[in-house]
């Protein structure tokens, strides 16, 4: 189940890059944001519920399409960029093993523990 679960996020990392190929902005803008979304993680210096919160909302793939979807019908392209490099960086998050955030830990999440105390 492992293996068909990183298939699918694989697969939505593809779709990700074909949409943001629909905004004819230049790959820069996607190689020099991709990691912006883990900025989120900044929320742990809180505490772990905020933290929990602020990862789970830059990492949620429905959010991710909402904006692609109305940068599309307001015809803005950098709306969509932001979109598309949310819903790619999740996917390959995802891919990685990070999972969304139970806010008891960082290592908690819905695909799993993960780090080196995964037990």
């Amino acid at each position: 189940m492992k293996l068909q679960l990183k298939l699918e996020y694989f697969a939505f990392l593809v779709l990700g890059i074909l949409a943001f190929n629909r905004t004819e902005l230049s790959w820069w803008w996607f190689a020099g944001l991709f990691l912006t979304p883990d900025i989120s993680m900044l929320g742990y210096a809180v505490n772990n519920k905020t933290g929990a919160f602020f990862y789970n909302l830059f990492h949620h793939l429905g959010l991710a399409v909402v904006i692609y979807l109305a940068g599309s019908a307001l015809t803005l392209p950098y709306l969509q960029m932001a979109g598309a490099i949310l819903f790619s960086h999740s996917a390959f998050d995802r891919i990685l093993g990070y999972g969304l955030k139970y806010p008891d830990s960082f290592q908690n999440t819905h695909l799993g523990r993960i780090g080196k105390d995964r037990k």
